[in-house]
């Protein structure tokens, strides 16, 4: 058992430590149904360029000129800042660059980069590492803005990198170029626009970047990489007609169909103005949701934790207590995840609750393979000498039989055919040895059924003798009384069998049946080898029985009881002699029930 739960452990600690893409997928759809919603800021509202904006100024792009005239009318309106997430790398055709450059210089003003993977990138200022020189997530290269325009604004690169399941959860405030310069994000560049700040502070550990300061700003957590966790605020939306955008930054984008690409998010397709909208306000917001450095190992050490006791509680407690345990360390971890999630701490538990359900399950499967096993080792080794009632009681509670040897006071009976040489012959003149079998599998039967209604168990049959035994495997505490009861009514079945082969004209002398009962102490169990074995009895008392049995030829009676016996039986008896047998430096009482009419009908 300790091998098969080291086996489990690890097996299913694999996905997790190695973060395969599955268990990933369900990590970040678990932090998505339970992060808790944030309202926007009010510090910020969204300017869409809508289909009918584009019709109404003859298709896009629009004119750098028009741009001008709507960064004007923006800061006319009261916009404290506007931030287009637009990029502007070749120069207007129309000659408008110079007015929309210094329109942009009017307010604090953010335009956007994008990346080109072609290696180049635009030139690292205003920043400072706190600590160790790490490096976030590596840009392939970007494209800058005509010079123009940039000399006179802030410009911020705008990505929205995806998740493994192709949605975008996380936006790095800061890339990293090959030759670790740093590249400040859209949504950094808006914070610095906004207080009049040159530079931003990235604060690293061993593990990489911790934090993002700006001044003015309380500092930025982040993961390793430098990635903020996205709150899907829904901020205000405006258009080119209604402009309400007094006291707010302004994010700029185009939502007319075809020109800006929508991207997947876990709230449907955002185009980039919308995604850099809900970054700059996942920035302000100081419980927002991040993933600790130290979240992979605390997921882990929950994992071993409790899969190990799922595992310990379903299998050194009963089923029942076993399942109710379980189902309450599956709540507390599920209760555990639910309640860091949505304190904004973003721990995952799925695995593990997957894992517990996995193992439990296993662990339920061997329960219950080992109780069919010990049912149907119940049955083989039970079936043929006990009676059915008490197999299904042994089957229902195995602990009323404890398997292997132990010491326990039972009362043993000996039940053979006295004379059986002269009916033998009988049937040999007759040249019908089949006959004999089939009369003496007559007696046993009847005598087994006798013996299983009265609660004893058939130890063995020897030839014409059968041996049993009471108060094993289960509990008979008047085990005495049921060994005689159980002698006399073979007396009287004897009695009847005889009768009916008379009758059957059957010619043969009458059958007899010598019975010795004792009862005493023994050793009671599994006697045998590995490889067979059977429940057995074994000691004095058992072999007193024995020798009782043959003393019934001399004593012309057909049951003699020890005094044992006659002490528990309570039952009618007379005394019968006092005798020594072998084994016993003691003699022996031996009685012998009166079986008169009357006792006849007590037992019938």
């Amino acid at each position: 058992m300790k091998k098969l739960i080291i086996l489990i452990l690890v097996l299913l600690s694999l996905p997790l430590i190695f973060q395969s893409t599955p268990t990933e997928i369900i990590k970040l759809r678990t932090f998505d149904a339970l992060v808790k919603q944030y309202k926007p800021s009010g510090n910020f509202v969204i300017l869409n360029i809508t289909e009918e904006d584009v019709e109404n100024e003859g298709g896009y792009p629009l004119p750098r000129q028009r741009l001008a005239e709507i960064q004007v009318d923006l800061i006319n309106k009261g916009a404290i800042g506007v931030g287009w997430v637009i990029s502007f790398p070749q120069a207007d055709r129309l000659g408008g660059d110079k007015a929309f450059a210094e329109a942009l210089s009017y307010a604090p003003s953010v335009i956007a980069m994008f990346e080109d993977n072609k290696n180049n990138y635009p030139k690292s200022t205003g920043t400072v590492v706190k600590g160790n020189d790490v490096s976030g997530i590596v840009s392939m290269g970007v494209k800058e803005n005509l010079n123009t325009l940039k000399e006179n604004t802030l410009q911020g690169l705008a990505i929205a990198p995806t998740e493994v399941d192709q949605l975008v959860r996380r936006i790095p405030l800061l890339a990293s170029t090959p030759e670790n310069e740093w590249i400040p994000a859209f949504g950094t560049q808006i914070y610095k626009a906004l207080f009049g700040v040159k530079t931003y502070i990235i604060k690293t550990n061993d593990n990489g970047i911790e934090e993002i300061s700006i001044r003015g700003i309380p500092p930025i957590k982040t993961d390793s990489l430098g990635r903020k966790w996205i709150s899907w605020v829904d901020t205000e939306q405006t258009d080119l007609k209604e402009m309400n955008v007094e006291g707010k930054f302004v994010f700029v984008g185009v939502t007319a169909n075809g020109v800006m690409p929508q991207i997947a998010t876990p709230v449907g397709l955002l185009e980039p103005h919308k995604i850099q909208t809900a970054l700059a306000e996942s920035i302000l917001i100081e419980d927002s949701p991040y993933i600790p450095d130290w979240a992979l190992a605390l997921e882990i050490l929950i994992f071993f934790v409790s899969v190990s006791l799922i595992w310990l509680v379903l299998n050194a407690f009963n089923v029942t207590w076993g399942i109710i345990l379980a189902i309450l360390i599956m709540l507390s971890t599920a209760y555990t995840g639910y309640g860091l999630i949505h304190r904004g701490i973003l721990i995952d538990v799925t695995w593990s609750l997957i894992s517990q359900f996995i193992t439990g399950s296993i662990a339920l499967y061997l329960r219950f393979r080992e109780q069919w096993k010990l049912r149907e080792q119940i049955k083989g080794q039970f079936g043929t000498y006990l009676s059915p009632d008490m197999v299904n009681m042994l089957i229902e509670d195995p602990t009323l039989m404890k398997l292997g040897g132990e010491r326990r006071e039972m009362t043993f009976m000996f039940a053979d055919i006295v004379g059986f040489t002269p009916i033998s012959e009988a049937y040999m003149k007759k040249d019908d040895p089949e006959g004999l079998v089939e009369l003496i599998n007559l007696f046993l039967d009847r005598m087994t059924k006798v013996i299983l209604k009265n609660g004893g168990t058939v130890d063995k049959y020897m030839g014409d003798c059968i041996m049993a035994f009471w108060n094993a495997p289960l509990p008979c505490k008047n085990h005495a009384e049921m060994g005689l009861k159980t002698a006399i009514e073979i007396e009287l079945l004897t009695e009847e069998l005889n009768a009916q082969l008379k009758e059957d004209g059957v010619d043969l002398p009458p059958v007899v049946i010598g019975t010795g009962l004792n009862t005493g102490t023994c050793i009671v169990g599994n006697m045998g080898s590995e490889l067979r074995f059977d429940y057995s009895v074994v000691g004095d008392a058992v072999n007193l029985g024995a020798r009782l049995e043959v003393q019934t030829r001399t004593y012309d009676t057909p049951i003699l009881i020890s005094e044992y016996t006659y002490a528990e039986a309570n039952t009618a008896c007379q005394r019968i002699d006092e005798i020594k047998v072998k084994g016993k430096n003691e003699p022996v009482v031996i009685y012998a029930p009166l079986i008169k009419n009357k006792i006849r009908k007590l037992y019938k």
